[in-house]
């Protein structure tokens, strides 16, 4: 049983008055993570710059006002360097991302630029920043070099990157490994005070994202269009969690961090069990029916950049290590996606109703 289980007290005295710094904040992931945060106490700084879509859950969830909203690009070092220093935080959570495969083929430099330097500018502020304690870096499930097989990738299988993207998330692991190794070791942690961890998710679903060339957002353009949806590769297979599932592993991540700096300064992977992995037909089909009024997908007759066909994780080691383990079955996650949606086109709040799925979610820590 997770230390979570049953204890959200313990938790919300962990984060109360907790000095947060979060890049990618108007993010996708960065918003849902600021809006956690906040209802956890924590006192945060985000780091990022505008939001990349319209709409967007930072805009329409009203996160701006809930942390100190810096605008800043991670590749600018004097920029990230002064917001950190002068915010003084104890927790750095990097989320601050170029991250779409397609994207990567078109702009690759900006997309090294931003994952592979803007994590080296991240940890070299972080060395000239005394109060930092806990660092997790989040990268994705494809930083591994993939083998085409069948089995689920754990935190020791090799990484690697067939296209621009994966290979600069795996570049961004070991730039984050090689300044623990080399500047914040582990054995000398009672003299540096940091421990960097980095965190690998699986296919992320939920309400709010309208990023480009994902599978959820598509579905839902579509849906609203009235037009059929087409899909790439209906039949390719993947990790789909609910962005809440990993959120909750890097909160856990975090804390175990600042307890135990020592011990959990690693790699973790944060994937669905079995069941959750199904190919990309399954989850469209399945959306289709929930949305109803109409909805359809088609395949995309027009052939596209290489995307992997097969992609599993074994987050074994989260589960034994941190107590971590998904909360929401990917049915589950599909209901709150589309009610989020729903409840979107129909004109409510979305900053309350995004809230209430948070805390929703937070009562099953004690079912």
């Amino acid at each position: 049983m997770g230390r979570w289980e049953g204890a959200l007290e313990d938790v919300v005295k962990t984060w109360q008055g907790r000095r947060v710094f979060l890049t990618g904040h108007t993010g996708f992931k960065g918003s849902w993570l600021a809006l956690w945060l906040n209802r956890l106490g924590a006192q945060i700084r985000g780091y990022s710059l505008d939001p990349c879509t319209e709409p967007s859950l930072f805009d329409l969830a009203c996160v701006g006002t809930i942390v100190e909203d810096v605008r800043g690009d991670v590749r600018d070092y004097a920029k990230l360097e002064a917001s950190m220093m002068e915010f003084a935080p104890e927790v750095v959570f990097h989320l601050a991302a170029q991250p779409i495969v397609r994207r990567s083929y078109a702009d690759p430099v900006g997309t090294y630029g931003i994952n592979v330097m803007g994590t080296v500018h991240l940890m070299e502020v972080i060395r000239k920043t005394p109060s930092v304690r806990a660092v997790v870096c989040v990268t994705t499930d494809k930083c591994y070099q993939n083998q085409k097989w069948i089995w689920p990738y754990r935190e020791s299988d090799p990484l690697g990157g067939y296209d621009p993207y994966a290979s600069s998330k795996a570049c961004a692991e070991i730039v984050s490994a090689a300044y623990r190794s080399s500047f914040f070791p582990i054995e000398r942690v009672h003299e540096h005070h940091v421990a960097v961890a980095t965190a690998r998710a699986g296919n992320v679903i939920g309400g709010g994202d309208w990023s480009e060339d994902r599978l959820i957002p598509d579905l839902v353009r579509g849906f609203e269009s009235g037009q059929p949806v087409l899909i790439r590769r209906p039949n390719a297979i993947r990790p789909w969690q609910h962005v809440l599932d990993p959120l909750h592993g890097y909160l856990m991540l975090a804390e175990k961090l600042l307890a135990q700096p020592a011990r959990f300064a690693s790699c973790y992977n944060f994937g669905p069990g079995d069941e959750d992995i199904w190919p990309v037909e399954r989850i469209a089909t399945k959306l289709v029916h929930m949305w109803g009024n109409g909805a359809s997908w088609v395949r995309d007759p027009v052939a596209s950049v290489h995307e992997d066909h097969i992609l599993r994780l074994d987050a074994s080691k989260a589960r034994a290590e941190l107590g971590w383990q998904p909360k929401l079955k990917i049915e589950t996650a599909l209901e709150w996606t589309t009610a989020w949606y729903q409840a979107w086109k129909l004109g409510e709040n979305m900053a309350e109703f995004t809230r209430k799925q948070i805390e929703e979610y937070q009562a099953r820590f004690s079912r």
